[in-house]
């Protein structure tokens, strides 16, 4: 059987539940991985599905123990208060307080990897403050959605590499300045171009009405020990050349959520776990079904065919096609975007450093994010805006994505360059 033929069949299969039975994105990629292996004459291949679904379990291990770690936050009590003092503190300034605002909207994605954890979790805490100082509903949708993909692909950690790393043999280790020399100045530039014409300056008393619950003093020092812990055990390997060991950052999380529990309001810890598992199920599902898609993929050929001959195409086409399939396959999954085109594409570009490569590949990407039918994160910050039409909220967003892909184009560009500057 040719292989072209039953890739596009996995893919066709795939589409369709995705789209037309709307079958949720996890499932309908272990469904397609499964037609496709009976499709090529291999048969169940249960093998190769449960091998393929434990594929990316370090990826998984990560973004439950932080989803954990964010929602002991919350339930303390300790996010609002992080929110409330930042907001009360920048509020005199419309770029800085849109500064921290966008800070605010991208923690929970720079910990789990998962712009919707950062516009489910932040969302509604910026939300009311900035529209009630000025910023139209629509804006403020776009201002969170943007938080969210940035706070998705910045480090400590990005899903989207460790996906297109685990396909090429690349650790995840060494990423953080290129993502910084990326993300740092679009969450500098996407929040002045959203929002700076139209927030306007309040005074302290209507700025402290309209801010979110915080604790008292007494908590101050308290707050910020979960914070501590977390940086010590993740610095300290490195720091002490690996006197204390590295306990790995799922466990780094974990410690730092059960620290966490007695540094603010009383927290029941095991219905913050359930409703981290509750909100993280989608993205572990996608994970597995991503792995399974793959798995399936490199048995029959399939994967081995598009790197071929994505390796055959010009130079023009190859920064072209990845300039359209990252985001427009992203429609219907970022993380398979990533682990279909994705790995392909670094192998494509195999003499630049990965490093850049895999960093400007992840930021191009995660704009699928916003393409439909899926456009996950539009919809979401929608629903956080109270807007039912989230078209509406996607065309504030274009301005902030063409500068998004710009920027990691123009890193795939000059990453040779940059390669010797850094």
């Amino acid at each position: 059987m040719p292989e072209w033929l039953v890739f596009v069949f996995l893919v066709a299969v795939f589409v369709l539940l995705a789209m037309a039975a709307k079958v949720p994105i996890g499932p309908a990629l272990a469904l397609s991985a499964l037609a496709g292996a009976l499709f090529a004459g291999e048969g169940p291949s249960l093998r190769h599905l449960v091998e393929g679904a434990f594929g990316y379990f370090d990826t998984i291990l990560i973004i439950l123990t932080a989803t954990i770690f964010i929602k002991v936050l919350e339930d303390a009590g300790i996010l609002d208060t992080v929110t409330a003092l930042l907001l009360r503190t920048f509020y005199r300034s419309r770029v800085l307080l849109l500064l921290a605002a966008m800070l605010i909207l991208m923690f929970p994605g720079m910990l789990t990897g998962s712009s919707t954890a950062a516009i489910l979790s932040s969302g509604p805490l910026i939300a009311p403050v900035m529209m009630k100082l000025g910023l139209p509903r629509l804006k403020t949708g776009a201002l969170i959605v943007m938080g969210g993909i940035l706070g998705m692909i910045a480090p400590p950690v990005n899903i989207l590499i460790m996906i297109m790393g685990g396909g090429v043999d690349m650790p995840y280790v060494g990423v953080t300045l290129p993502l910084l020399v990326l993300i740092v100045p679009l969450a500098i530039i996407v929040p002045l171009v959203i929002g700076y014409r139209d927030l306007r300056v309040i005074g302290r008393e209507e700025m402290m009405s309209i801010l979110p619950p915080a604790l008292g003093p007494a908590y101050r020092l308290r707050l910020a020990v979960p914070f501590i812990v977390l940086v010590v055990l993740m610095l300290a390997p490195g720091v002490t050349a690996g006197r204390i060991p590295d306990i790995g950052i799922p466990a780094v999380f974990l410690c730092a959520a059960l620290v966490g529990v007695f540094c603010g309001r009383p927290v029941n810890f095991l219905k913050a776990t359930q409703k981290a598992v509750a909100e993280s199920l989608p993205v572990l599902s996608i994970l597995a079904g991503v792995g399974m898609f793959i798995q399936v993929m490199t048995m029959t050929g399939a994967r081995g065919w598009i790197v071929m001959s994505i390796l055959s195409l010009p130079s023009f086409l190859l920064y072209f096609g990845i300039a359209v399939s990252l985001p427009a396959f992203g429609g219907v999954s970022t993380f398979g975007s990533a682990s279909i085109f994705g790995i392909p594409f670094m192998l494509a570009l195999i003499s630049k450093n990965a490093l850049f490569t895999s960093s400007s590949l992840s930021a191009i990407a995660s704009l699928g994010d916003l393409v439909p039918p899926a456009a996950i994160s539009a919809r979401f910050a929608a629903q956080v805006v109270g807007e039912p039409n989230f078209f509406r909220v996607l065309r504030h967003c274009f301005i902030p994505a063409l500068l998004q892909l710009a920027a990691g184009i123009g890193m795939l560009l000059l990453a040779p360059f940059l390669d010797k500057l850094i």
